[in-house]
């Protein structure tokens, strides 16, 4: 603890005391102190006033003759037509959509209920080739694919904000943003699987895609008068058309906290209990989470407990999943430990990659030399175009190619080597305008890294 002011603790700042007190006291007081400035109060800064609902919480559609009204509004309206999603994440274990917000000029606003519908080809019949306005369309797109409902064209918010250069690309943050108006956020978070569901769900579900289409057409103006209009259209038609992803490789190996597993057999029991767990939640519709947390998988697979009662000792099996299953979580454990040493799983994933990069200067300091300078152009570019490095170019796109670069020597000696960088990024999957914008930076990396690395001397700094 510090000195107080004016002690006499040595060491301390204070002045020497007098060696023998005044004689007399002084003839003149000792002026009044001068009083301190007041303090101006802090001027609270105005919230933006709340987005309210212009027409009105319109009634949830979950029958026959109120979705062919619904159809029919459509089909009566204009331009774009704004659409979301909400699913249950973090309370069922399936994706599907719970609700479908729909907006369109001349049409206003539609909340349907999936669930109660055999079969959703009459909306998506009306919706036909108009363009859908999403934001963060990589996450409504898979569910709303599953009802049959697939955009002919679209337009992605989120995915606009980051081409733009703003910092934060969030719906709300983008909607105060642009239009000055605040959104609500109290039920981000709910079980949209509830059934009824509340009226302040419903309202707020409602203002997610109520002012969608003005948001659209704001940063559809800024993407023309930055010139990023065309980038954007490139990027939204690779959302419609890439072709989805097949399973994650080793799902098991996503579970929180597993780097604190100690070893190859504590990591093949992470693997079955979460594997059974796993099971469990996809046949009960829950979310795996609510069975038995990442925690309690981790701390198990550590200490691998024999029997039901070190087991429910363990750190994080106290809910009902965690005793109710106990047999299956004990069972897990068993063939965990059973497991021959040449079927125990690596401690780190398969990937058809190459290395992590820390490992390049030793295997390939050349192709180290080639990312170190990669990285630091594609990184300044980025920067020069307002935009996030990950949007202009995939990191791992960048990894890839100079990691197993074109000679620079023999191609570019026949004027080469940008047309083979740009095959390469074509083939990995870049778009158009990332291969124009990036091609000739890499082709300048591979032929910097290969000199600095002769020279010695750190591309990223040449």
């Amino acid at each position: 603890m510090p000195d107080a002011p004016g002690s006499d603790t040595p060491g301390s700042d204070a002045p020497e005391p007098l060696a023998e007190p005044l004689a007399e006291p002084l003839a003149e007081p000792l002026a009044e102190p001068l009083a301190e400035p007041r303090a101006e109060p802090a001027q609270e800064v105005p919230k933006a006033p709340l987005l309210e609902l212009r027409d009105g919480l319109p009634p949830l559609v979950d029958t026959g003759p109120a979705l062919e009204g619904v159809v029919q509004a459509i089909r009566r309206g204009r331009g774009p037509i704004a659409i979301d999603a909400e699913r249950a994440s973090g309370y069922r274990y399936s994706s599907r959509a719970y609700l479908i917000q729909l907006r369109r000029e001349g049409s206003g606003s539609a909340l349907v209920d999936p669930t109660a519908f055999d079969d959703l080809g009459l909306l998506g019949e009306a919706l036909g080739d108009t363009e859908w306005i999403l934001h963060a369309a990589t996450q409504d797109l898979p569910c709303l694919t599953a009802l049959g409902l697939r955009p002919a064209a679209l337009f992605d918010t989120e995915l606009a904000g980051r081409l733009l250069g703003y910092p934060r690309v969030g719906l709300a943050t983008l909607v105060e943003t642009i239009t000055g108006r605040r959104m609500r956020k109290e039920h981000s978070a709910v079980d949209w699987s509830t059934r009824p569901l509340p009226k302040p769900w419903l309202e707020y579900a409602a203002l997610d895609v109520e002012v969608l289409i003005e948001l659209r057409e704001a940063l559809g103006q800024e993407l023309e008068a930055t010139g990023k209009a065309e980038w954007a259209r490139q990027e939204f038609t690779h959302l419609i058309t890439a072709v989805p992803s097949g399973p994650r490789q080793d799902p098991w190996r996503r579970t929180s906290g597993m780097h604190r597993s100690r070893g190859r057999r504590p990591m093949a029991a992470v693997q079955a209990l979460w594997e059974i767990r796993d099971a469990i939640a996809s046949e009960r519709d829950i979310a795996p989470g609510r069975i038995l947390p990442d925690s309690a998988i981790v701390a198990a697979a550590n200490a691998l407990p024999r029997d039901k009662g070190s087991l429910l000792r363990l750190k994080g099996f106290r809910g009902r999943g965690a005793e109710r299953y106990a047999p299956e979580w004990l069972q897990a454990l068993r063939k965990a430990r059973a497991l021959p040493d040449d079927e125990l799983p690596h401690l780190t994933a398969r990937y058809d990659g190459p290395p992590p990069p820390r490992a390049w200067a030793d295997r390939d300091p050349i192709a180290a030399a080639r990312l170190s300078a990669a990285r630091a152009d594609i990184a300044a570019l980025a920067t020069d175009l307002n935009l996030p490095v990950e949007n202009l170019l995939t990191p791992d796109y960048v990894r890839r190619l100079m990691w197993d670069a074109p000679e620079a020597d023999s191609a570019d000696s026949l004027g080469e080597l940008g047309e083979l960088v740009a095959g390469r990024l074509r083939e990995l999957g870049a778009r158009t305008w990332q291969i124009e914008l990036t091609a000739e930076v890499l082709r300048g990396a591979i032929i910097k890294g290969s000199t600095s690395a002769e020279t010695g001397q750190d591309p990223a700094h040449e």
